[in-house]
């Protein structure tokens, strides 16, 4: 029997054919049966190229024991052309051996879809990525590094797998912060006007003190100054210009600081090499009634009431009052407790206008949202889940992904806080220390919830301990081989029997399974398993270039032997394509050599 033609997922064709070989088995079943069925990569390599659960998960519906049946469905597979071994493992799987040929025929598809391969089919819907959200009270710390990579690379991987992807921003330009912020820039705005008080004599006549410090609110005061001359200060006092009442100069400062602030992220960002779609102000929409209009739907599926809470357990948060508020009915939708939406006097909590911007998302029409959160945001996710369900009435999902705190070390030590910033480390500060490809990659060889120590010596070492190196390291070699072979063209086409060590073959397998990657990646929103691929893929090259080495027939250039060169140079080009389209996902540029 001829080989079928080598298809653009290799897992996904095998699952189609083990879904109409269970098809054949069992007639009676209706296809939504086979629903759970999954063809993954087996645990152990000797044990074949692909192994399924479909005898496992099907059994119980077909009434049949689970070893019976995959016992069957082995036989079935084993009549394939492109299956040369299945045989049935433990109690209902199958292990399946691919033919060699129809595995270097990925070879094929990889070089004909170059960057593009792995690209999943377009999907019905629309996904939003709300990701970073910082407040814009000063520049971008480490802290949102790893929350706007996780984010842009989740972005990329869902668009990747064929999903419609709006990136956004969510200001979060009103409350407490943003009127703390508006002071420290008016103060700003006084010494730019030359005023004799000192820091500490300002702190103590405006509410809550002085809470940002940082020289980067300079410029703004040098900006108002510009713009307003001594038109917002109090003249004539004894320490020359002075605070003014806030009703002459708040609304004034708090937009020239929002705005410049916002202006000094998004060149951070950009500095990162991430961009959104859209920016969201929570001012403006609680301006433009999203809050009541919020409440008014809910309140209309009677999840709205007036009573009060149980005093919470353990720390108190900031909307819980001993009192009469208004409540949302969270616990209908899944969550431990309702949720103040107003306090006693009728204000709106935080988690009110959090509704307010879903509401937003939901009428924009996006039918699934994921966020990227700070952990310490994690108690918050059941509640926006529960208004969400309400709001959608169920039909729009709320995806959450906590990223932990990132620690700064080097030389074994913590680094210490930025002078410009006054507090922290800053985005610029990590970018100007190691480059941005190398942040980037970085953030991501770790899964988001997870602790991660980032060492400024690591991700600089040229070492195999440093996956930002190994991975690139493996391209730069790629891009070596090709250009000492004259970049020759239409490799897509080359001949492939020449390629049988154990060592090939296993690249090629790894390769095939990229666009599975995407899929399971994109499906359970991890971005980190690209980083983890891209470095068993560097891993598989590294192997088989070190074999070369020792073994002259596996090198790629062969003198004498053209077939089998150009072979081997498709290998090279294809593993070459597989880790570009990796890095693009993680928005990594590859680099073409080590210096």
């Amino acid at each position: 029997m001829s080989l079928p033609p080598a298809p653009a997922d290799i897992f996904a064709h095998l699952r189609s054919r083990i879904v109409e070989a269970l098809s054949a088995l069992l007639p009676e079943l209706p296809e939504e049966a086979f629903a759970r069925v999954t063809v993954e990569p087996p645990r152990e390599a000797a044990h074949g190229d692909m192994a399924t659960n479909a005898a496992l998960v099907v059994g119980k519906a077909a009434k049949q024991a689970p070893p019976k049946l995959a016992a069957a469905l082995a036989e079935k597979l084993t009549a394939l052309p492109e299956v040369t071994e299945a045989s049935p493992a433990g109690p209902g799987f199958v292990n399946i051996r691919l033919d060699e040929g129809f595995i270097r025929a990925q070879l094929g598809v990889i070089l004909a879809a170059g960057e593009t391969y792995g690209q999943g089919a377009p999907r019905p819907g629309r996904i939003n990525v709300e990701y970073v959200s910082a407040n814009p009270t000063g520049p971008m710390h480490v802290g949102h590094c790893r929350g706007a990579v996780v984010g842009d690379a989740l972005a990329a991987l869902l668009a990747k797998a064929g999903h419609e992807v709006t990136r956004e921003y969510y200001i979060n330009d009103a409350g407490a912060q943003v009127q703390a912020l508006a002071y420290a820039a008016y103060w700003r705005y006084l010494q730019a006007l030359g005023t004799t008080l000192t820091e500490d004599e300002y702190a103590q006549l405006i509410p809550g003190g002085l809470q940002y410090r940082g020289e980067y609110l300079v410029p703004v005061g040098e900006a108002l100054a510009r713009h307003h001359g001594d038109a917002l200060a109090e003249i004539g006092t004894a320490h020359g210009p002075g605070l003014a009442g806030p009703d002459r100069w708040f609304a004034t400062v708090r937009e020239t600081t929002v705005a410049m602030m916002m202006d000094m992220i998004r060149d951070d960002l950009a500095a990162l090499g991430v961009q959104h779609d859209i920016f969201i102000s929570e001012a403006a929409m609680v301006a433009e009634g999203k809050l009541d209009a919020a409440e008014a739907l809910l309140n209309a599926q009677g999840l709205i009431y007036r009573g009060v809470l149980e005093p919470p357990k353990g720390k108190t948060p900031d909307d819980w009052e001993p009192r009469e508020q208004t409540l949302f009915r969270a616990t209908q939708f899944g969550d431990e407790v309702d949720r103040a939406l107003r306090k006693s006097d009728g204000s709106g909590t935080y988690f009110a206008n959090d509704i307010a911007n879903h509401l937003g998302k939901i009428e924009r029409g996006f039918d699934a949202l994921v966020h990227v959160w700070g952990a310490d945001h994690g108690g918050y996710v059941k509640r926006m889940q529960a208004a969400v369900a309400a709001l959608s009435d169920r039909r729009v999902s709320l995806d959450v992904v906590l990223a932990q705190i990132v620690h700064v070390v080097k030389d074994g030590q913590p680094v210490r806080m930025s002078k410009r910033a006054g507090t922290y480390v800053t985005l610029r500060d990590l970018i100007d220390e190691v480059g941005r490809d190398a942040v980037r990659f970085t953030m991501l060889t770790r899964k988001a919830d997870a602790q991660m120590e980032f060492d400024l010596d690591l991700v600089v070492q040229q070492s195999r301990d440093n996956p930002v190196f190994y991975v690139q390291y493996a391209h730069a070699r790629c891009r070596s081989v090709l250009r000492a072979a004259g970049e020759p063209a239409d490799l897509a086409a080359a001949p492939l029997d020449a390629l049988t060590d154990p060592a090939e073959l296993a690249l090629i397998r790894r390769m095939a399974g990229w666009p599975r990657v995407v899929e399971a990646a994109a499906a359970a929103r991890e971005p980190h398993r690209v980083a983890f691929f891209l470095n068993d893929l560097a891993g598989d090259f590294h192997l088989l270039w070190n074999k070369g080495r020792e073994d002259s027939s596996l090198r790629f250039i062969q003198e004498g032997d053209p077939e089998g060169t150009r072979a081997r140079l498709a290998l090279v080009a294809a593993t070459a394509a597989v880790i570009r389209s990796g890095l693009g996902v993680m928005g990594v540029a590859p680099v073409e050599e080590m210096r």
